[in-house]
């Protein structure tokens, strides 16, 4: 297996060009507008950290005590709910019977807590503002050859990527994972 190594950043121009390397994606054939955004998702997964962290620190800058309260709160109720598994019968059974129930009560502990200090819209703004630039650039971004072939090597296993082994957590590449397996397969035997 190969080792996790994140992908170099691509050039600006590469990634912003002009309107003719965007097209609105095809709604009707679902699977080939997620090949799309997958594909694009592991070749720009560079770039897109670097708009994520800049919009963060955009809104982080135009609003500083209502980012800093909102990520206080949330590391504060994250590492008190590790504390609480950890020491807490109750809790750490629940936390290994219901990973996702746990979870989910954590993100609304948050959630209650930072509206209580009236800084919930700074910091989903800081959340979702970044992912809905990135799902929108990936949907509307052509792939080009490069970037096929780069995702060809890391559906294949010679590369990884964070990315890659997010979308894999999340089960976006196991029918093409799947496909390139079974080729490499037959030709081994032949």
């Amino acid at each position: 297996m190969a080792k996790v190594e994140l992908t170099p950043l691509r050039p600006w121009d590469d990634f912003l060009p002009g309107s003719e390397r965007f097209a609105k994606p095809d709604t009707r054939d679902m699977a080939k507008w997620n090949n799309r955004v997958v594909s694009n998702l592991l070749y720009y997964q560079t770039n897109y950290l670097a708009v994520a962290l800049g919009v963060f620190i955009i809104i982080g800058f135009l609003n500083p005590l209502g980012m800093f309260t909102a990520m206080a709160v949330v590391l504060a109720v994250f590492l008190g709910s590790i504390w609480a598994g950890e020491n807490r019968a109750v809790i750490n059974n629940f936390k290994r019977q219901n990973p996702t129930g746990f979870l989910i009560a954590v993100m609304i502990a948050s959630y209650v807590l930072i509206s209580f200090l009236g800084s919930v819209m700074v910091f989903m703004s800081a959340v979702t503002l970044p992912l809905a630039l990135i799902f929108a650039h990936a949907s509307f971004r052509l792939r080009n050859m490069k970037n096929k072939l780069e995702n060809k090597i890391e559906l294949a296993g010679l590369k990884r990527s964070p990315m890659g082994i997010l979308l894999e957590a999340l089960g976006q590449q196991e029918e093409n994972i799947q496909k390139i397996q079974n080729f490499l397969e037959k030709k081994r035997k032949e």
